[in-house]
């Protein structure tokens, strides 16, 4: 334990322990929408726009790929974060009647 010096002439000495951790980014899962025959495709802009903060552009493109190839990466989020845009996504959605299907899965990080 280390204590102050107690007088001018008394030097304190610390030892200190070199510890070089490597912090890890969090791992990241992308947010998906899926395509369906009855959700619209405006309520699909305007999700990707509320809730994914997408300028009216970006969200166009995302919905016509999700229209054409059946589903689409609307970002990649931490864990907690996916979480809650999966559930304000499907709260929107079954508050507007539409059976939109937004589900999240881990990002690949090339490191495996």
């Amino acid at each position: 334990m280390s204590h102050a010096p107690r007088n001018r002439e008394e030097t304190l000495v610390l030892d200190k322990t070199q510890v070089d951790k490597k912090l890890q980014r969090p791992r990241l899962y992308r947010v998906l929408l899926h395509n369906d025959d009855y959700t619209t495709r405006e309520f699909v802009v305007w999700i990707l726009k509320v809730v994914f903060h997408k300028s009216e552009a970006e969200a166009t493109a995302i919905m016509w790929h999700v229209h054409r190839t059946g589903n689409g990466r609307a970002g990649a989020y931490t864990r907690e974060v996916a979480e809650t845009k999966v559930a304000e996504v499907t709260q929107a959605a079954e508050k507007a009647e539409f059976p939109l299907l937004c589900t999240m899965e881990p990002e690949d990080t090339g490191d495996e």
